[in-house]
């Protein structure tokens, strides 16, 4: 549905071939919102107010924004539909201010912007000097500064690209750098700094910066960080629904059989329970330096985007064996999220292929209950059948009631895995 439109909506009941009448009424769309507001240019009286237009057309724009001393008296201004700026003056000094903005059409308005900043004191007074942004990446910087002569209290640094919201540091009074992560690439920040000392905020100094460039600015996955040069495995950042989506923190693994891989699942010391809802699976749990599941929504999301492969690497003291399979997805909470997979290889031997076409159960959630309600039976989350060859998600460091961390080509159903990872990566990927 588009934005600030008004549609017809018709209802009737149906039986057969019989259908009865109609209702009928008419609904509205909200206006399309402005985003990515920010203030610049903030002296001790006067702010400029920065957003992003909304993309479809508004009658105009409604800011309301109050000081921190009078947070129940707002001042409410009107300006353009056309208008992507608006200048703040008459502005109290040394005090935080708080703003909103939304679109109006009609009688209808949109979500809000909301953005804080602090005005300068106005006096005087020794502040920080010469900012600069050195040792730029494409996803760091390190910003430094000359420090006032005279002790202040403590340091305000903010920085923002467009496309990106505003992010805020409070920093201790004898810092004199800052290093700026999980920055994107290919972008121009600004960066303002303010020292503050007894709640008197004073004049900011401001630096632009431009940061690297990068094959995948917004990598998908593991496999397109790996391209861009990533050479240790660790947590990264990556962007499935591109750019304009949400991003997320995955584990990466860059040094087995090429690197390049997604890892969604790790059991290593038996610190996080398995043994969860169906909700908890579906979004994931854990940590991801530890032990984690990454989640139903997201193995789907990521197997859908291309085909995939699959990698089970198994550890138990010295020895290390691993299973691979040429094709691997995981299907649509409508269906359960079941798994497909095939194509084995590998030292581990083919646990996995036996659950194939099966779909995801819980403790509190099986869509295919046999006499044995395998999910209570063997205390985990997996694609159980009846029930299971492979049950990575079991009872960590419990070898009976073929209840544990198992995988029976390798190691029977009596013996507890101390370390598994499950991991994916595109299947066109080369090393």
């Amino acid at each position: 549905m588009s934005p600030g439109s008004t549609y017809e909506v018709r209802v009737m009941s149906v039986l057969g071939q019989d259908e009865s009448d109609s209702i009928q009424d008419t609904v509205t769309t909200l206006p399309d919102p402005p985003t990515d507001l920010r203030a610049i240019n903030v002296t001790d009286s006067k702010a400029l107010l920065l957003w992003r237009p909304a993309l479809a057309t508004v009658d105009h724009y409604v800011i309301v924004y109050s000081s921190e001393a009078a947070p129940g008296s707002g001042i409410t201004i009107r300006v353009s539909g056309n208008a992507a700026e608006e200048q703040l003056q008459a502005l109290q000094s040394s005090t935080q201010h708080r703003v909103s903005i939304h679109s109006q059409l009609g009688d209808l308005g949109s979500s809000r912007a909301t953005t804080a900043f602090t005005t300068s004191s106005g006096k005087k007074v020794d502040g920080p000097r010469d900012l600069k942004a050195g040792q730029v990446t494409p996803r760091t910087a390190v910003l430094s500064w000359k420090p006032p002569v005279s002790a202040i209290s403590s340091y305000k640094l903010s920085y923002y690209t467009d496309g990106q919201d505003i992010k805020e540091v409070i920093l201790g009074p004898t810092v004199k750098e800052f290093k700026l992560t999980r920055l994107y690439p290919s972008s121009t920040y600004t960066a303002h700094l303010q020292a503050e000392r007894d709640g008197l905020y004073m004049s900011t100094v401001s630096t632009d910066f431009t940061t690297g460039n990068l094959q995948f600015p917004f990598p998908t996955d593991c496999s397109q960080e790996k391209q861009n040069g990533a050479l240790e495995s660790g947590i990264v950042e990556v962007f499935p629904q591109g750019r304009e989506g949400r991003p997320l923190m995955v584990y990466c693994d860059m040094e087995t059989d090429g690197g390049g891989w997604t890892v969604f699942q790790r059991r290593k010391d038996g610190k996080t329970n398995f043994f969860r809802s169906w909700r908890e699976y579906s979004n994931g749990f854990g940590v991801l330096d530890g032990e984690f599941w990454l989640g139903n929504e997201q193995l789907h999301n990521f197997t859908k985007m291309s085909p995939m492969t699959l990698r089970v690497d198994l550890r138990a003291g010295d020895e290390t064996v691993y299973a691979h399979y040429s094709s691997f997805s995981v299907d649509s909470v409508k269906k359960h999220y079941t798994i497909r997979v095939s194509g084995y290889s590998g030292t581990a031997g083919d646990s996995l292929t036996y659950h194939n076409g099966w779909p995801f159960s819980t403790r509190d959630r099986d869509p295919q209950p046999f006499i044995t309600r395998c999910a209570m039976s063997y205390r985990g989350g997996w694609w159980y059948k009846n029930c299971h060859e492979a049950n990575l998600n079991g009872l960590y460091n419990t070898d009976t009631n073929h209840q544990g961390v198992i995988w029976t080509e390798w190691k029977g159903k009596d013996f507890s895995i101390p370390f598994t990872e499950m991991k994916f990566r595109p299947a066109s990927y080369r090393t």
